[in-house]
């Protein structure tokens, strides 16, 4: 935060908040959004509140017309040649930009990598109950990281447990393709596998 004014009256010392920090902080903001007065280029082509051509003009003509109609002038596209503005009410502008912002963002699917890890003596049990849990991941859309970890003596036969991989794999072969296939990362062995398209 920063401070206006520091006085000292009968020993103490007054610090005062500038109040107008905020206000530079607004105008900065409404600046870079270009509206009004804060459009400032040398010329301008307008567009009309109905979408007509009102020709190229200097930015002050333009504002003319923006309190002409009781409209806000805005910069569509600043960096046209000329630069591009609007006639339009800007607080309803605003709101519809924010508006498909939210429904864009709404749409929007993440998807995540989910992990799973089996060892290399793996029973045939254990291993399909990882598979179910692998094909509910991949039918939320989700990927799916497999990997095997090798202990000890278990390095000297990594082909067990290259084994155990393609055995998951096959068990999976329905519901996913195989994006990044096996390989060794220090002592583990990775495979990224991706839900099949319907």
């Amino acid at each position: 935060m920063q401070y206006a004014s520091v006085f000292l009256a009968k020993g103490v010392i007054f610090i005062l908040p500038n109040n107008n920090q905020q206000n530079l902080k607004k105008n900065k903001k409404e600046q870079k959004e270009l509206i009004n007065e804060f459009v400032r280029f040398p010329n301008v082509r307008l567009i009309g509140p109905n979408g007509e051509q009102l020709g190229v003009m200097s930015s002050r003509e333009a504002q003319l017309k923006a309190n002409e109609h009781d409209l806000d002038l805005v910069c569509v596209s600043p960096n046209a040649e000329p630069p591009v503005c609007k006639l339009l009410n800007y607080g309803k502008y605003r709101f519809e930009q924010q508006k498909k912002a939210k429904e864009a963002k709404k749409n929007q699917r993440i998807i995540e990598v989910k992990e799973v890890q089996l060892t290399p003596q793996i029973g045939s049990h254990d291993m399909e109950t990882k598979a179910r849990a692998a094909m509910k991941f991949l039918g939320d859309g989700n990927k799916v990281k497999v990997g095997v970890r090798f202990r000890g003596r278990q390095m000297t036969h990594i082909e067990v447990g290259q084994e155990v991989m393609d055995k998951f794999i096959a068990l999976l072969s329905d519901y996913a393709v195989v994006e990044k296939p096996s390989a060794m990362e220090g002592k583990w062995m990775y495979a990224i596998l991706a839900p099949k398209k319907k």
